[in-house]
């Protein structure tokens, strides 16, 4: 039998708890694409800095500021272009030929790594052969692959044109945009949030400087060193490790590998160089450009970059690690401003209890004036 008497549970806990339950499934949901719009809001405004700032320069002499960011820009674009003119061509070529010479590369590892795999060469080959059959057989396998690769391609083309555009704008006319940010904050705490902001462009140009001579410098290195061994496809592993050097310690390991393998597979001693030449790189790079370049960045440690590397890359994805360093260097100053300022300067205020107690029990507030001391004479 029920009991009546029982107390039952308010109709507003219950819309509560089902309406908890629906924001937390549609905030899983939107968690991803969240995401996606925080990761293309920040690289719009680490592209919208830089311009800001070129065009503020050429402002001070007399150029419009309109002008200032459309010249900027297309000089940045023109520059890409020229680059790609430059090494493209060559580039793809010795690609071309890179991937012909796969099947030998592949031989000639396969027969020095046998010990190591245990596998029988005609038994890894006659597998080879059989999964890449299986694709002429049935073309239509490639269908889907290639379809996705073309989606994809034109999508990213598409988001890069929509964040220059926005970044064209946002730096054309930032103040708005600053002054409406800065509203955010209470009147006391509008000149905290303008230098912190200020410390965030700092480092985001002096991180895009950086990086931008790091890449230019590791491909000249590379590609000196690579063809000094005489390691065929040098500039296809230069260029290869000059992008990815945008990932801090990953990258330069990823773009280790297949330049040492190649080395490997036309003689032991030439991959062994191989593997020297981008150890120098790497100290090079290590001890005289990110400390050099990139000194208005914020000295992270090395742990604590390869630690957040791993987790940007697990929340953003791919594209998140070409912006990995920005986002945890946003993070140390935000965590640093917020938190560790905060704690330092209530330290620097607080008084000792001691002295605290000692004042108060020589001088009570109701104790009305002391008495001065009268000096004789």
């Amino acid at each position: 039998m029920q009991d009546l008497t029982a107390p039952r549970p308010p109709r507003n806990t219950a819309y509560g708890a089902v309406l908890l339950a629906a924001a937390l499934l549609v905030g899983g949901l939107l968690f991803k694409q969240l995401l996606t719009f925080l990761l293309a809001i920040f690289i719009t405004a680490i592209i919208a800095i830089p311009l800001s700032a070129a065009a503020d320069r050429l402002e001070r002499r007399h150029v419009p500021r309109w002008l200032g960011v459309l010249l900027t820009l297309l000089g940045g674009l023109l520059v890409v272009a020229g680059v790609i003119a430059l090494v493209v061509p060559p580039f793809v070529q010795q690609t071309v030929n890179f991937v012909d010479d796969v099947p030998a590369i592949f031989n000639d590892l396969r027969g020095r790594f046998q010990e190591a795999t245990g596998a029988q060469p005609s038994k890894t080959g006659t597998d080879v052969q059989t999964y890449l059959q299986g694709f002429v057989d049935q073309p239509g396998k490639l269908v889907g692959p290639l379809t996705s690769i073309g989606l994809g391609v034109a999508g990213a083309l598409g988001s890069a044109v929509l964040v220059l555009i926005t970044a064209y704008y946002v730096a054309l006319n930032p103040g708005p945009l600053v002054e409406g940010g800065l509203r955010l904050f209470p009147p006391a705490r509008r000149e905290w949030a303008r230098r912190v902001g200020g410390r965030l462009r700092s480092s985001y140009i002096g991180w895009l400087r950086g990086v931008l001579v790091d890449m230019a410098v590791t491909f000249v290195l590379l590609f000196a060193g690579l063809s000094l061994i005489g390691l065929k496809f040098a500039l296809v592993f230069a260029v290869l490790s000059a992008v990815l050097v945008v990932v801090p310690y990953f990258g330069a390991i990823v773009g280790a590998i297949p330049p040492v393998l190649f080395g490997l597979a036309d003689s032991p001693t030439k991959g062994i160089l191989a593997l020297v030449v981008y150890v120098l790189v790497q100290q090079v790079e290590s001890n005289v450009i990110i400390p050099v370049v990139m000194s208005k960045t914020v000295k992270l440690h090395p742990a604590v970059i390869a630690i957040g590397v791993v987790v940007v890359g697990k929340l953003f994805g791919f594209v998140g690690l070409f912006v990995a360093v920005p986002i945890l260097t946003t993070f140390t100053i935000l965590v640093e401003e917020v938190w560790i300022r905060a704690l330092e300067e209530r330290d620097e205020t607080r008084v000792p209890d001691g002295i605290e107690i000692a004042t108060t029990a020589a001088a009570p507030p109701d104790a009305g004036p002391r008495p001065r001391a009268v000096l004789p004479g």
